[in-house]
């Protein structure tokens, strides 16, 4: 790994459910457990429950520090009798939108990894890849392919690069491991490629 005053913080995109395998949440505990062990600080969504509050309570345990980032509107909400917010975080910070939300969870973040997750989970891994490609940061961005999750979303990428869609250094932004402490040795020694954001003319038929 990288010393630590390169590598501090890595931010954790996951699901507000924990899925129906028990595969989804051992890896949201191990991936916590081992920022914890190697002194990396969690920065997440601020959420209570699903794979938010396993990686959350998970890296809590093992002695590590984790900054939750939520919106106000959720603030005060319950799902299945739980708060929606984590209230023994080493620090929340309450925003005012989720757009606030994830501008400053990237800000805060060295890396990002995605867990399985839904709608949002999904949004924000292609917005900060999007944000990738175009320039806005060189940061190291990850999948964590537990019981192989991703795998469609892997066969789509490579399918929209096959198609033209995408370029192949935009591609090699997207790091992908079914093991956490693989995934985090990749992002270590990431190198970001040099991407020229691509629009492909074809001539007219």
């Amino acid at each position: 790994m990288e010393p630590a005053s390169a590598w501090r913080r890595i931010c954790v995109f996951c699901g507000s459910s924990p899925g129906r395998r028990p595969e989804y949440r051992a890896a949201a505990g191990q991936l916590g457990r081992l920022l914890a062990e190697r002194r990396l600080e969690l920065v997440y969504g601020g959420g209570n429950i699903g794979l938010m509050g396993v990686v959350a309570d998970a890296c809590l345990a093992a002695g590590g520090s984790v900054i939750g980032v939520i919106p106000e509107a959720l603030v005060g909400r319950e799902v299945a009798g739980r708060a929606v917010e984590h209230s023994g975080l080493t620090r929340l910070e309450v925003v005012d939108s989720m757009h606030t939300r994830k501008a400053r969870m990237a800000e805060l973040a060295d890396g990002f990894i995605a867990l399985p997750g839904g709608f949002g989970t999904f949004e924000e891994l292609f917005e900060i890849l999007t944000w990738a490609q175009l320039g806005f940061h060189r940061k190291p961005i990850g999948l964590l392919d537990a019981a192989d999750y991703f795998a469609p979303l892997l066969a789509l990428c490579d399918s929209a690069l096959t198609e033209g869609f995408l370029n192949a250094q935009s591609r090699a932004l997207l790091l992908a491991h079914t093991g956490p402490a693989a995934l985090l040795e990749a992002m270590a020694a990431y190198r970001p490629p040099r991407v020229t954001p691509w629009i492909r003319e074809e001539k007219e038929l």
